[in-house]
């Protein structure tokens, strides 16, 4: 995996057990906060047409430079893209786009940030904060520095399979570049570039991605942004047909944090999960089909303290590695569990750090509900 920033390096991205120590915030309307709802509206029409996307919605898309080092003659310039907001001139992007999120322990933003419109006039720009757990950054010009045109944010949760899409950004330096395919997959979970937990809910596209489009929009056939472009998934380091986008609904919940208090808050379990699936449940003697199995739980945490047990048997069945012997969870907060990635959905959507919550779990064929108190998500686990 590689962030798509131009001069930001990273590792490969790979696929691993969920890791159920999960993000947490209010449950927002679908609205806009008035701060920052955007004057566009959808396009008229079901069909597909990237020209009249292009044409409406581009002079929203802006190029982001962001310098590190405030000697411009030994800077390092790193490019992204972002897209407009709002008429206040909130501008929505990635974190690994305006930080050095990936690169080192201690996250900083660059010391000098750019935006470019697409008539290639600039402004300076600020950071307003960002969140390396969903890879979201959000900056704001002056709304008198240029006209500002909004582009409308969609739904991601209505995204699905084969639906076209279109992505505009920067790639490699390319302003103002269009983009398109196809929804190839939603509800992916991957590998944050910025933080050691996992980013569920991901959309996958075959649409060009590269190098410079991070931050930039992916937009559905009606001209609304579902996605943020994020990573890509590549041998070469190049678009290969495999990118993957921060949904916007979970971006939509970390700009109205940053934008009102500058951080974003997460709530902490404990625990990393595998997914109990009915042919590891018949093997392994379960007593339910479904679940999330625990597979470690961290000391000290709100796991522990509630005496959740973890596996403590290393099984393979089927060429999968599985840790056996743990609590099931089925239930949440009053949601049903069938996959470690409902777990990570259920604590993202339904409850904050503090709260006090009920665990359904099977354990030795018997079910309980243990009460856990939720905590706030350390940097890392």
């Amino acid at each position: 995996m590689a962030a798509l920033a131009l001069g930001k390096a990273t590792g490969w991205v790979g696929g691993k057990k969920t890791v159920a120590v999960f993000r947490s915030s209010p449950v927002l309307p679908e609205a806009q906060p008035a701060a920052v709802g955007p004057a566009a509206k959808p396009l008229a029409g079901n069909g597909f047409d990237p020209r009249r996307i292009y044409a409406s919605r581009s002079a929203g898309v802006v190029t982001i430079f962001a310098q590190y080092g405030t000697d411009a003659a030994s800077a390092q310039i790193a490019q992204g893209s972002g897209f407009v907001v709002s008429r206040n001139g909130y501008i929505l992007t990635n974190s690994h786009v305006i930080t050095n999120a990936g690169e080192s322990a201690s996250v900083h933003g660059a010391d000098r940030v750019y935006v470019e419109f697409q008539d290639r006039d600039r402004a300076s720009a600020k950071i307003v904060g960002w969140d390396v757990f969903d890879d979201v950054g959000v900056l704001k010009v002056d709304s008198s520095a240029h006209a500002l045109r909004p582009v409308p944010l969609g739904d991601s949760a209505a995204a699905s399979v084969g639906e076209p899409v279109a992505a505009i950004g920067s790639p490699f330096g390319n302003e103002d570049s269009l983009g398109v395919g196809v929804v190839a997959a939603t509800h992916r979970s991957i590998d944050s570039l910025t933080s050691t937990y996992a980013l569920v809910d991901a959309i996958q596209t075959d649409a060009p991605i590269n190098h410079g489009n991070s931050g930039g929009p992916l937009f559905d056939a009606r001209g609304r942004v579902i996605g943020i472009n994020a990573q890509i998934r590549s041998s070469s380091g190049n678009a290969e047909g495999v990118g993957f986008a921060v949904p916007i609904n979970s971006a939509k919940r970390s700009m109205e944090q940053l934008i009102a208090t500058g951080s974003v808050s997460y709530a902490f379990v404990g625990v990393t999960t595998e997914t109990l699936t009915p042919a590891l449940a018949k093997h392994f003697g379960y007593s339910v089909d479904h679940g999330a199995v625990i597979a470690t739980v961290q000391p000290n945490s709100p796991a522990a303290d509630a005496g959740l047990r973890g596996g403590d048997r290393d099984k393979s069945y089927l060429g999968l590695e599985f840790k056996d012997g743990g609590d099931v969870i089925v239930a949440l907060a009053g949601h049903p569990v069938r996959s470690s990635e409902d777990v990570v959905r259920i604590v993202t959507d339904a409850v904050s750090p503090g709260q006090l919550v009920r665990v359904t779990l099977v354990r030795q064929s018997k079910r309980l509900q243990i009460p856990i108190r939720l905590a706030e998500r350390p940097a890392s686990p």
